[in-house]
């Protein structure tokens, strides 16, 4: 009996992953999200400002209508891009409030808005295509277009100027090879908000050269100046815009995973194709607690921004006590991006990320490195939380900043 000779594998055979995933990192916010978690789980008290997500509870006619498609059996497939009356819910409630005239047809509801910009992303992004992102940039954008093969063209703002970012940067950063820009306003991390004049160059500026426009309007509905605009109010643009909506901060419905994107009917097909061979629809029951929130009383959004408010000015207050700690004044969302210069280089301290490594296991106190949104004198706090987790986690700031500073 002939005995079969085994090759060892050669170096490109015994490869075992794609390169794509080597050109993307864990999530920094998910990672201390787990540490943080860790140290909850072994009793450790924290005054976490780590995730961004609200603490107030989702409000009682979003779940109830969730609950009444769960008991009459609403849960089963739906069409991948979601049911006509989700659909048609984000164009009114986006027309209504924005002024923009999308159709049905011209929205996919996805499994929450981080979806919607790596669908996005993946359809318009091929290798070699530039993206330019304003920097600091939410943590997921670069990672998601080196995913695609695409290159990010980093879009500095300065901190004297409140991080912000206008129609002239932009059009500077713009190269033959550019394919989109990613406008996130309000911004996460430092709460900036690009200003109406400027949005209206931008989106200008970009239809006119054929550059699609990415606009996050995560936090559209947060917006603290008392002006809230949109990129697609400017319709006559709409052929290079694609919005990437959620109803989790705005609605405080983080868990259930649900967002949605508008834009040219090419843009969606193909991003429902791509949706049809990943995820599918949507959860059922998630879509008809959509359609609650967007087209029941938005009350409970004016009330959460009051609060967020609030929130915001009672953490600003509070870093004034703290020697060395500066920060902009957010104009939008719910976090606040200090800076910390003055604490690198001492007691072991060389970076942003070795702070908030000492802040959780010395303080106990959470928050995010800003090398996670480009930048590498800054933490990122998120104050969706209670008063007075605000004033302890201040309290302990202060007392750990206080002994890093004498040595």
């Amino acid at each position: 009996m002939s005995t079969a000779t085994i090759t060892p594998p050669t170096a490109a055979a015994a490869k075992v992953f794609a390169d794509r995933i080597g050109r993307i990192e864990v999530s920094a916010t998910m990672a201390i999200t787990a540490a943080a978690l860790k140290l909850k789980s072994e009793g450790v008290n924290l005054a976490d400002f780590g995730a961004g997500e609200p603490h107030f509870a989702t409000p009682r006619h979003i779940k109830d209508a969730a609950i009444d498609a769960i008991e009459k059996n609403f849960t089963r497939y739906t069409n991948v891009a979601g049911v006509p009356e989700v659909r048609r819910a984000i164009v009114d409630r986006h027309a209504a409030d924005f002024g923009s005239n999308y159709t049905p047809e011209e929205c996919v509801f996805t499994t929450g808005g981080k979806l919607a910009l790596f669908n996005a992303i993946q359809v318009l992004v091929d290798h070699g295509d530039e993206v330019i992102l304003p920097v600091p940039y939410w943590v997921s954008f670069k990672d998601i277009i080196q995913y695609a093969g695409g290159v990010p063209v980093f879009v500095e703002s300065k901190e004297e100027e409140n991080f912000r970012v206008t129609a002239a940067m932009i059009e500077a950063a713009i190269t033959p090879k550019t394919k989109c820009i990613i406008l996130n306003t309000p911004s996460n991390p430092s709460g900036a908000v690009v200003s109406a004049e400027d949005l209206e160059g931008i989106v200008r500026l970009a239809h006119a050269r054929g550059i699609f426009v990415l606009l996050d309007e995560c936090y559209v509905y947060l917006t603290f100046t008392g002006e809230v605009v949109s990129g697609a109010s400017f319709t006559e643009c709409k052929e290079h815009i694609v919005v990437l909506g959620s109803l989790s901060k705005t609605y405080a419905m983080t868990g259930w995973r649900a967002g949605f994107a508008l834009g040219p009917k090419a843009v969606i097909g193909a991003m429902s194709k791509l949706q049809s061979q990943s995820t599918s629809n949507a959860a059922s029951m998630v879509q008809r607690a959509s359609i609650a929130a967007l087209t029941g009383s938005q009350e409970c959004v004016a009330e959460m921004r009051a609060d967020y408010i609030k929130l915001r000015d009672r953490v600003l207050e509070g870093f004034k006590t703290i020697p060395g700690l500066t920060c902009t004044v957010p104009q939008g969302a719910f976090y606040v991006y200090p800076n910390v210069k003055q604490f690198l280089g001492k007691g072991g301290v060389h970076t942003a990320t070795d702070l908030a490594a000492k802040l959780l296991s010395e303080a106990h106190v959470v928050v995010v490195p800003g090398e996670a949104f480009g930048t590498s004198e800054h933490i990122r706090l998120s104050y969706a939380v209670a008063p007075e987790v605000v004033d302890e986690g201040v309290k302990r700031m202060r007392e750990y900043f206080a002994k890093l500073s004498q040595g």
